[in-house]
């Protein structure tokens, strides 16, 4: 993990101790790297819950409740897809705050519609969720990694906005 991961991570780490909230990831084609990322910080065992790793279409929508047709109509790649993946995971683990990715890490796994390289991130509580697309295809090791790097500075921000008295 390198140094700015170690960092947000950190970051992270304290905001959600000092607001006493709990965090969850349901990842697609991250495949727990976000999950290992939080828990490489000690004292992440207070509010961390658990991770999904959930690749297959079955798993997101038996055990976090996305809409077949969603997947059906649009793919698991998509923004929807996310959103409901991170009212998935909260339900899940009875946490504040999941963190869900879904996307075609490569080489394969594109459509003719959806390329390589797109991936879904989106964090957030059951009532407020920010999301973001990647579309850039730098190779699958680079994709996944970008994914995980853009997730924890995405959930570090939302949980600065919205535990401000957690923040320093």
């Amino acid at each position: 993990m390198d140094l700015d991961l170690k960092i947000v991570s950190k970051d992270i780490n304290e905001i959600l101790w000092k607001a006493g909230k709990t965090l969850s990831t349901a990842e697609s084609c991250t495949a727990g790297r976000i999950a290992s990322v939080i828990t490489a910080i000690p004292g992440s065992s207070y509010y961390f819950k658990g991770g999904l790793v959930c690749y297959a279409d079955s798993t997101k929508e038996e055990i976090l409740e996305v809409d077949k047709e969603i997947i059906a109509e649009q793919s698991a790649v998509c923004e929807e897809v996310v959103r409901q993946m991170v009212v998935g995971g909260n339900k899940l683990f009875h946490s504040d705050y999941c963190v869900a990715v879904s996307g075609f890490a490569g080489p394969g796994g594109g459509t003719a519609t959806i390329r390589v390289g797109t991936i879904w991130i989106a964090v957030g509580t059951n009532d407020k969720i920010i999301t973001r697309k990647l579309e850039e295809d730098n190779g699958r090791d680079k994709n996944i990694a970008c994914a995980t790097n853009v997730a924890m500075h995405m959930l570090r921000d939302f949980l600065k906005e919205n535990e401000p008295d957690a923040v320093n």
